[in-house]
């Protein structure tokens, strides 16, 4: 059975990013060919660590945090990748209004973020199923409808943002996160030629976890319809409240199946591991040497091979 590191990351414009514990790493690649690093203690949007361990709710909480992070991350390297030398001196001259705006577009990004994706994925579906509604189709058809489409839609964004030259750069910078936990989780020296041969696909990924979210929503609608539920605004509010527990489900069921070789979850699992083919790209080595340092950065991976 291949050992599981508590290490993950996201690919970020140009860089990776990486987090173990406590501290996260993102490391760039500048446009002369240089790697930019930043290491930064970790702190949860939930300062109780009490709920940090309850199923269900530790997955909502790693979600938000999760997107949180990820989001800063991202929008640390775009901004860095496109700051010139004015935009730094004026950084300089006032870094407390940098770190003031910094914030607010975080929680405003994250909001929209967050807005989006509810109502792409979870409103979206239920207001064109509902025109099958007026049509006079029965409620069992209108909830397989709504399903269908849900997923329907997710496999097509995945598949029109994997068209965009920029997001391919980001999935081969994804695939070598991949590539970099799988070297030091298969017990391999981390250095780049043994990046490069590892496995783009990994079990804990963040884009299988989004598959679970769409499966067990699917589910769970599904099951929301069989109750009868009449008014349109009741239809709408329960799936809004049921988010973030299917976000805390398929938090749980990932973390089973990133550690366990067991064929039933490894069958479930196989979906998630296959849509990576789509959101993955093999990295060149430039991209291998990023996602080394952001590892270092975090994470003595000689130790824990060694078992410290």
């Amino acid at each position: 059975m291949q050992k599981s590191s508590n290490i993950g990351g996201q690919a970020v414009m140009e860089g990776i990013m990486m987090r173990n514990g406590d501290r996260y790493s993102v490391a760039v690649r500048k446009p002369d060919h240089t790697i930019e690093m930043k290491t930064e203690p970790f702190k949860s949007v939930i300062p109780f660590a009490s709920f940090r361990k309850i199923p269900i709710l530790r997955g909502i909480v790693a979600f938000v945090d999760s997107l949180v992070v990820g989001t800063g991350s991202l929008m640390w390297s775009a901004e860095f990748a496109a700051e010139d030398e004015e935009e730094a001196a004026k950084k300089e001259e006032n870094p407390e209004k940098a770190d003031r705006t910094w914030k607010i577009l975080l929680t405003v990004t994250v909001f929209i973020s967050i807005c989006f994706s509810i109502g792409l994925f979870v409103i979206l579906p239920y207001f064109l199923a509902s025109l099958l509604r007026k049509a006079g189709m029965p409620e069992v058809a209108v909830s397989l409808a709504e399903a269908l489409l849900r997923i329907v839609i997710f496999l097509l964004y995945m598949f029109l943002i994997s068209r965009m030259e920029d997001i391919q750069r980001v999935f081969a910078y994804h695939g070598a996160e991949h590539k970099c936990i799988n070297c030091i989780e298969n017990g391999w020296e981390l250095n780049v030629e043994n990046v490069l041969k590892a496995s783009r696909r990994h079990k804990r990924c963040g884009t299988s976890f989004l598959l679970i979210v769409v499966v067990i929503s699917v589910i769970s609608f599904l099951i929301l319809g069989l109750f009868g539920i009449t008014s349109p605004l009741m239809r709408i509010g329960l799936r809004l409240l049921l988010v973030p527990v299917i976000a805390g489900v398929s938090y749980e069921f990932l973390r089973v199946a990133g550690s366990s070789d067991n064929p039933a979850v490894c069958a479930l699992a196989a979906p998630g591991l296959a849509l990576q083919g789509l959101v993955t790209r093999e990295p060149d080595a430039e991209m291998a040497e990023v996602a080394i340092s952001a590892v270092n950065a975090v994470f003595d991976w000689k130790a824990w091979q060694k078992g410290e």
